[in-house]
């Protein structure tokens, strides 16, 4: 499926916003991506049909472009030299018939000049003359660069004495991809040999193996060069075929820079597996904090046990002593340190700080919840499971032992007073009920006491659950950090997921480019 330019910048503009907002790259990045011009040149044509071929004579101040635009019109419809009023006037040349778009609200200028013709053999192009790149104005050269979009043949003018024009070969050097390119050494009535060569040698460095350069001298009517051969070179290539190919390389061309760009910014989302290994670093980390941690608590897990076994609970304030200044500076520090970790790897940073920040707070609250549940188990069932049972058995023994005691002494109460009617012995005395008393009263006693004795300690208990509670709340607050990290690691791969899709967009209508022979003219003109 071929994908339309335009959709492409949108989306990587949103999928920008989106990686921004999350942290996943960073707002110059952003801005970059934002920056990226969705315009091509059938953007200018308001088209119903075929579009006109666009031509613009780019090139240094001095160097005779709106002289040769004007003689391709055969009239003076560009100013020239001194006459140019302003340096980001453009100069548009068209057939009447050729409607332009939505201007000037698609192009970044305030004012163009336009002059229309009727001649059908030239219905087929456009002619634009750009203002001077090399003009001091940075304006001047930020019109050009917004007009490049917009163009397929760039016809690049220089004079034997401007031809090694820096700012010029700059652009050339960047934009050569992404156009047509003719080259024109104008003024050739002052050249020489030597010169020619020497552009010649500059345009192969550039990628150009074979240039097109053509020889003009616009000052001197009778002087013999190529004008006519321009001329007719540009009419051979204002067909619907070459318009398709120009068309389909321009877009694609700006398919792979876009691609390039969105390449770059996935080296900064990183890969999984580097982002899956910071949960190992945060676990041996938080082991060795953890440890540091338990040691601190011991003193203050002994005063609020001591604090619980005095009264029904221990207020929110005594809690928070438990996690203080000091074990928050440990936590951060291990935070800390796992972000520094992940910034000297080449992480991104930014979105693992949003995913830490929440989590910064919230130890303390995991410590409070854990303790204070632990310690409310442990005093409901204090002491170990063989204490707990011993006391069981102790309390039943309270109750059953009296009973069984007074049992047995009711029983030889009744046995007595029986067999003393019957054989007139003397009934139970003294020693009886001694002996009875005591024996019913040990058998209450001794559970009584050993209960007491043996009771669990509730301080012990308190200081039991606490220590339990503390060391879960530490496996939990571990447990949040690595489920952060997870979330980042599937956040991470939503977001490389959307850049990949549009990556793969970019490159599925490679196919359908128009193909362009190798030995044909228009192949001398394109360089990759």
């Amino acid at each position: 499926m071929d994908y339309d330019y335009s959709d492409l910048v949108a989306n990587t503009k949103r999928w920008a916003e989106r990686a921004v907002a999350a942290g996943w790259i960073d707002q110059h990045t952003a801005r970059q991506l934002e920056a990226i011009d969705s315009r091509t040149p059938e953007s200018l044509i308001d088209r119903s049909s075929s579009r006109p071929l666009i031509v613009a004579f780019m090139g240094g101040t001095g160097v005779g472009k709106s002289t040769l635009l004007n003689r391709l019109a055969g009239q003076a419809i560009a100013r020239t030299g001194i006459e140019r009023p302003t340096s980001r006037e453009v100069t548009m040349y068209r057939h009447r018939a050729v409607q332009l778009s939505k201007l000037p609200e698609n192009l970044p200028f305030d004012e163009i000049r336009q002059a229309e013709h009727d001649d059908e053999t030239n219905k087929n192009v456009i002619w634009i003359d750009m203002p001077d790149f090399d003009s001091t104005a940075l304006h001047n050269q930020e019109i050009v660069r917004q007009w490049l979009p917009h163009i397929d043949v760039l016809i690049y003018v220089v004079s034997p004495e401007r031809y090694r024009d820096n700012k010029a070969w700059r652009l050339l050097l960047a934009e050569g991809g992404r156009h047509a390119w003719l080259f024109v050494m104008n003024q050739w009535d002052r050249g020489e040999a030597v010169q020619y060569d020497d552009f010649k040698e500059q345009l192969s460095v550039a990628g150009f193996d074979a240039p097109i350069i053509f020889k003009t001298a616009c000052g001197e009517p009778d002087f013999p060069d190529e004008f006519e051969n321009l001329a007719e070179t540009i009419a051979t290539l204002a067909t619907e075929t070459t318009v398709k190919q120009l068309e389909s390389r321009n877009t694609q061309a700006r398919k792979d820079v876009l691609k390039t760009s969105l390449v770059d910014c996935l080296k900064l989302v990183g890969n999984d597996r580097d982002y899956r290994k910071l949960s190992e670093r945060w676990r041996r980390s938080w082991q060795d904090a953890g440890r540091t941690l338990q040691q601190g608590f011991e003193w203050p897990l002994r005063q609020l046990a001591g604090y619980y076994a005095e009264h029904d609970k221990a207020s929110k304030q005594q809690q928070s002593e438990l996690w203080d200044a000091w074990v928050q500076s440990r936590y951060e520090d291990a935070l800390d340190d796992l972000i520094l970790h992940a910034d000297a790897n080449g992480l991104a940073t930014a979105a693992l700080k949003r995913e830490l920040l929440q989590l910064r707070g919230k130890a303390e609250k995991i410590m409070y919840d854990q303790t204070e549940l632990a310690v409310r188990r442990a005093l409901a069932n204090p002491g170990h499971a063989a204490h707990r049972a011993f006391l069981k058995g102790m309390r039943f023994c309270e109750i059953v032992l009296p009973l069984g005691a007074m049992s047995f002494v009711g029983y030889q109460v009744f046995s007595g007073y029986y067999h003393s009617s019957l054989d007139y012995r003397n009934y139970l005395g003294a020693n009886f009920a001694i002996h009875s008393s005591l024996f019913v009263g040990l058998s209450w006693l001794i559970p009584f006491f050993i209960l007491k004795k043996l009771k669990p300690s509730l301080e012990k208990a308190a200081l039991k659950g606490l220590k339990k509670g503390a060391a879960i709340a530490l496996m939990q607050i571990e447990a949040e950090i690595v489920n952060a990290i997870e979330r980042l690691c599937q956040q991470r791969s939503e977001i490389a997921a959307e850049a990949e899709q549009i990556i793969r967009q970019c490159e599925s209508s490679r196919e359908s480019i128009e193909t362009i022979r190798n030995d044909s003219r228009l192949a001398r003109m394109l360089v990759d």
